[in-house]
Parts: structure tokens; sequence; C-alpha cells
């Protein structure tokens, strides 16, 4: 099939559940044209079956805005007409569920849309006054409508009229990728603990991946972090892996605190696969969370969690078998987590394999099948 995949390029889940999915889609022979502003992230290298188309608005004294959405409909129609496309895919309602539609019907020809919902297209941005109704049609009004969670689909339905059915295929992982630095034939990281942890064995390592937004809650990490680090006897270091808004705010705490010699910012990090192996426990305090993508990598990699109890979270963490959760803001509950679970030998208290376990039901092969199906079924019937 000739597979239009439209997505965000940015750090962040959609993006990544986007491009890993059209990667492995060409991997298995089809054509995968991506139609976003920019290489999607995590798209490093060449891949054939793999094609970028980049939408580029044009700037006009006129608009204050550039119409980012109507330049995406002309660029989804000009590549469902030139490489004869199947089928649409788009990741995240805003905009790319509405561009698609009206690309579809510009078309003139049978072009099925599956729309993909993430997480704050459904509950924070598209609920908006400006956004729902646009967002409530075109979901109705796409050929096949999916969700990455169960608690994203029911927050769907109770947020907009949606009179058709929703599809849940979570997440995926690509465990040859994501594999714990135990596991036996595991390939050696080119990432060594002592980058940050010097030539101490006892030290420890919690990690963090995300884009920084205010909904990921960082500062709740490193207060988390500073109150396990105090009753710990072993040394403690944090590491930041990401970048967005909230960086700032959270790099001025580190200081005021003089916790830099412990607290570690990466910045943007393409191969979190070499990262994650190393960390001994991963933190992910988020307001809210349709699913925990980056949470579900970690676990892959044997990693044990300590998570907020939300959204899609529990579909993927159960409370004291691959890691805790803990109440939103709960900093406390988070440190006696982390403790918790530094304080024993992790392998022989079994969060290790149990996260590692627990992370191959949602392995690449099992999910990405269900997507194809999908496509099947749109493109003949």
């Amino acid at each position: 099939m000739k597979i239009g995949m439209v997505c965000y390029p940015t750090y962040g889940g959609s993006g990544v559940v986007a491009t890993e999915l059209g990667k492995a889609l060409a991997a298995e022979g089809h054509e995968i044209h991506f139609i976003a502003y920019d290489i999607p992230f995590r798209l490093d290298h060449f891949q054939r079956n793999v094609f970028v188309h980049q939408v580029r608005p044009q700037p006009y004294p006129v608009f204050d805005f550039l119409p980012y959405e109507s330049a995406l409909t002309g660029k989804i129609v000009d590549v469902a007409q030139t490489a004869k496309l199947d089928l649409i895919h788009v990741h995240y309602a805003i905009p790319h569920a509405s561009a698609a539609v009206l690309a579809r019907e510009i078309v003139g020809r049978k072009l099925p849309v599956v729309t993909t919902l993430h997480g704050t297209d459904i509950t924070l941005v598209g609920k908006e006054a400006a956004y729902e109704p646009v967002v409530t049609y075109a979901i109705n009004r796409s050929d096949a409508v999916t969700a990455v969670s169960d608690y994203l689909r029911r927050a769907t339905y109770e947020n907009f009229s949606i009179n058709r059915e929703i599809v849940v295929i979570p997440n995926f992982i690509d465990p040859r990728r994501f594999r714990p630095s135990f596991e036996p034939g595991a390939e050696e990281k080119r990432f060594e603990r002592r980058c940050f942890t010097g030539d101490d064995p006892a030290a420890r390592i919690v990690m963090h991946v995300s884009n920084f937004r205010r909904v990921k809650r960082t500062e709740d990490v490193f207060d988390a972090f500073e109150l396990a680090r105090k009753r710990m006897e072993r040394p403690l270091h944090l590491v930041l892996v990401g970048d967005g808004p909230e960086r700032g705010a959270l790099e001025r705490k580190v200081r005021k605190h003089n916790a830099q010699d412990v607290v570690h910012f990466l910045g943007r990090q393409e191969a979190v696969e070499e990262l994650l192996p190393r960390a001994d426990v991963f933190v992910m305090p988020s307001e809210t969370e349709s699913f925990g993508l980056s949470a579900l990598e970690a676990m892959a990699c044997g990693v044990p969690v300590v998570a907020t109890n939300v959204g899609g979270l529990p579909e993927v963490v159960e409370n004291g078998k691959e890691g805790f959760l803990c109440d939103v803001g709960d900093v406390e509950a988070m440190a006696d987590a982390i403790i918790k679970i530094l304080d024993c030998d992790i392998r022989s208290c079994g969060y290790s394999q149990a996260a590692r376990e627990k992370a191959l039901f949602f392995a690449q092969e099992k999910i990405v099948p269900m997507y194809e199906n999908l496509y099947a079924w749109l493109v003949e019937s």
C-alpha cells in the first residue's frame, strides 16, 4: 500500500509513534510518504520506501499568522495525486484530521482517512471552544479513528459528540532496539554510567525524558529526587533528557539548590535507547498522560517506573509490580517509591524483569499488524 503519514515532526509521543510506525510499515514493503513541516523526529537515516514531503506555508503581508492548515491540505492533495496514495493516516487531531478530511474531498476519489488520537489533542487543546466543533467534525468524518489507550477512547466520548466507533491500538516499542543492559546477547551500549556517576559503583541514576512542557511537571522530578537523595546513603544522580519551555525554570531551581554536580541536563537526544538501560529508575510525574510512551521505553530497557496514577499510565504500569503509581504532585510518595526501588537489588526484587516482560506486550510485531489490518479493511471495503 501507499500510505500518507501526517504528523508533527517535533519531540513528543505522537511524532515518535508516527515515525516508528512508518518505518516499520516501510520495512514490510509498504510505501510511506511522511507529510510534515520538517523531517520527523527519529527519521534519522535513509530507509527504502520512505519519502518526506515538507509543508511550507507561503508568507504574505496580509497574514499575521501563516495559514498552515491550508498549506497542509494542499500538500496532502498534491502527494495523494502524484504518489497515488491508497490511504491517509493522520496523527494528532489538530489540525491534521480536518486537513485530511478536506483533502479527501478535494481529491474526489476514494482516499480513506485514519485519525489516531494521542492525548492533548483531546484532553487539553481539543476541548478549547475554538477547536471543539472542528475536532468533533473531523473525527466523525474520518473513515476510521484509533486511540492509543482505553482512557483516551473514553475521554473522547466524554468530551466530544462522537457518533462513530473508536478502536484502541496502543503505542508500541521495538524490543530489539530498547533492551536491558543485563539481557543476554544485548549489544554493549556506548553510553557509560560513569559519565555521570564517576567511578562510584554504589551511585544510582534517576532519569526523566520529556518535552519539558508544563503538563509534564518536570519540577516534581527534581523535588522527588532531592527528597530521595537526602534520605539515602548511596549517591544519587538525576539525568534529564529533552528540552522545552519549562527547562529554564528547572535549571534555575537546580542552581538555587546547589545541585548542579548531581543533576545533568542532556537536552534533546535521539538515541534514548542508549541512555535508558543505564538508569536505575525512571520518573514520570505528569499531570496527564494518554499513554506514557517514554515510560514504556524505559520498561523495555528493564527500568522500573515511578509515575502518576493518571490517564493511560495505569494501563502501562501496574502499581507495585513494574514500579509505583502516585498521586499528581505527591513528591513525598514519589521519593518513597524511588527509595523503595533503589534500596533493594532491583533484579532480585523483580521490578526490572517485570518491567521488561510487561513491555513485551506492546512489542512492535504485535501492534503494527493491527494498523495493517485496519488499512487493508478500509482499502478493500
